[in-house]
């Protein structure tokens, strides 16, 4: 008989709303995925082998589960079949990861996100059938390198050639009108938001009136958010 221990904080570990997930490994990543699913009013179940490492979550998730997570039977006591929505943010263990990933496909779960640690742990994930591999450490190095190497305040890519970039405005085109501004035929990218100095964030429209200090993000091809990004500094 397969063994695992649960704390909870509700009656039980089994999917209750569509807005319920499981987390399958609790390590800096599970832990911060899962808590800010909690944050954004969802029901989560968190999985993990180590016993200390779900103790410290008790209370914080809707349900924090210490199991083996490669054994069928114990991945069918926690109801994973009955989930839409599963993360599998096992990093430090590929086998284990690759064994989650087999039995959670079998279970003809409907949306499946796996964490890679590397490329050719990404592309097996991608063979068993997993459609969204995440890499969050290697994202995020791609994410930081442009920003230190850039003038950008943030950066964020979209797809493999798009991307969101938060830049400081160019003072020579304080006092624009955006629609005058020429940026998107000089520069190929489109200003979504502006910020100015001391205000929220708005929606930017062809009549926003650009002014000194504002803070905009634009979003385009890569290169190309890149480029206008350093033709503001």
């Amino acid at each position: 008989m397969a063994k695992h221990r649960l704390f909870r904080t509700g009656p039980s570990s089994g999917p209750t709303s569509e807005r319920s997930v499981a987390v399958i490994g609790l390590g800096r990543f599970g832990q911060s995925l899962a808590l800010e699913l909690m944050d954004e009013g969802a029901e989560v179940l968190g999985i993990d082998v180590r016993e200390d490492t779900v103790q410290a979550l008790n209370g914080k998730l809707t349900h924090a589960v210490v199991a083996d997570a490669t054994q069928e039977e114990v991945l069918r006591q926690l109801s994973l079949p009955e989930f839409d929505r599963v993360v599998i943010a096992i990093g430090s263990d590929i086998q284990a990861s690759i064994l989650v990933t087999s039995l959670l496909l079998r279970f003809s779960i409907r949306k499946i996100w796996a964490k890679a640690v590397s490329d050719p742990h990404g592309l097996i994930l991608e063979q068993l059938g997993i459609s969204h591999v995440i890499y969050p450490e290697k994202d995020m190095g791609r994410r930081v390198a442009h920003i230190v190497l850039g003038t950008m305040q943030d950066f964020i890519e979209i797809d493999t050639d798009f991307a969101m970039v938060k830049t400081a405005l160019s003072p020579e085109l304080a006092g624009t009108r955006l629609g005058d501004s020429g940026i998107r035929r000089r520069y190929g990218v489109t200003v979504t938001s502006v910020k100015p100095v001391g205000a929220a964030w708005q929606p930017a429209t062809q009549d926003t009136v650009l002014q000194e200090g504002d803070t905009i993000v634009v979003t385009g091809p890569t290169k190309q958010a890149e480029r206008f990004s350093r033709a503001m500094s």
